[in-house]
């Protein structure tokens, strides 16, 4: 057996320390490990973070199928929005096949459109996004899908939505509805539905709608007169409280729980993301302000 002797150990120190010494003394510098960022424990149950180019920050359930809810609703303005031709000062007529939907709904979250009215289509993207309108995603489906019945023009419609999803690799992903009232194949998940949301903040007229807090309609009746409707206010809980909010959009519903796209630009930094089935509006909020500031530590 070896046995080193303790003058050795402390001569084998002090070398050591001469060598670091003469290191410093030479200007070498000795760089700390950077800290980690620490992922932060969210309660939605699936949650998805990228940056503005698509790397990936954070994952949670990322690629389990989970209910939509009104998240769905930024399918619906991305397809309204990449019409050919499209001219957003087009005035459409609220039909009464619209008011008989939301009746037999129960009432769903509404932009209070009215019968006979005629909005542009412009606005009906406001009374979608903002107060998340399942009335004006309706008109804008029977505006948009191609059909000799209303029942047909909205079904042609979410056929197109599911081709839009395919476009974009969303390959979770499967839209029943044009405003997320699901008949029970309405799915995605937030990786997919991040990849939406970063695509459709790519358009200008897109991102200026969900970026707005306050909007208020001025309407033309079926008399040809002005209505000036009530303003719709953005159920976006981040507008305005979190600094650097663009965007994006609210879900909420029985099988759907608390959902949220979201998106926030500092310092020429963006995150985006998307958590799905968080237990309630609070923590909806507080989900993704945590992953939102962990996004941006990341690429700090």
């Amino acid at each position: 057996m070896i046995t080193t002797l303790p003058g050795a150990r402390i001569r084998r120190a002090v070398t050591v320390g001469l060598t670091t010494g003469a290191m410093l003394t030479a200007g070498a510098v000795v760089a700390a490990p950077a800290q980690a960022v620490t992922a932060p424990t969210v309660y939605a149950k699936g949650a998805y973070v990228s940056d503005g180019s698509g790397r990936t920050l954070y994952v949670k359930g990322a690629d389990y199928r989970r209910p939509t809810g009104s998240t769905t609703k930024i399918m619906t303005a991305k397809v309204v929005l990449s019409q050919p031709n499209l001219n957003l000062n087009t005035l459409v007529t609220v039909r009464r096949e619209v008011s008989d939907y939301m009746v037999a709904e129960g009432y769903p979250s509404s932009a209070r459109l009215i019968v006979g009215d005629k909005l542009t289509v412009r606005q009906l993207l406001y009374g979608l996004m903002l107060p998340s309108g399942c009335d004006a995603a309706m008109v804008l489906a029977d505006k948009f899908g191609t059909g000799t019945t209303v029942a047909a023009r909205t079904k042609n419609f979410i056929g197109k939505m599911n081709t839009m999803a395919a476009s974009l690799g969303m390959t979770n992903t499967h839209f029943d509805s044009f405003d997320g009232l699901s008949n029970g194949s309405n799915y995605s998940t937030p990786r997919d539905l991040t990849k939406l949301a970063r695509s459709a903040m790519a358009g200008y007229t897109f991102r200026s709608i969900v970026k707005t807090r306050t909007y208020t309609a001025k309407t033309i009746t079926s008399s040809g007169t002005t209505r000036t409707m009530a303003p719709w206010n953005n159920t976006n809980p981040l507008l305005g409280s979190y600094s650097g909010a663009t965007g994006v959009k609210t879900g909420s519903g029985p099988s759907s729980g608390y959902s949220l796209a979201f998106s926030a630009t500092r310092d020429g930094k963006t995150v985006y993301g998307v958590i799905l089935n968080s237990t309630n509006a609070t923590t909806r909020k507080s989900d993704a302000t945590k992953l939102l500031n962990y996004g941006f530590a990341r690429q700090a």
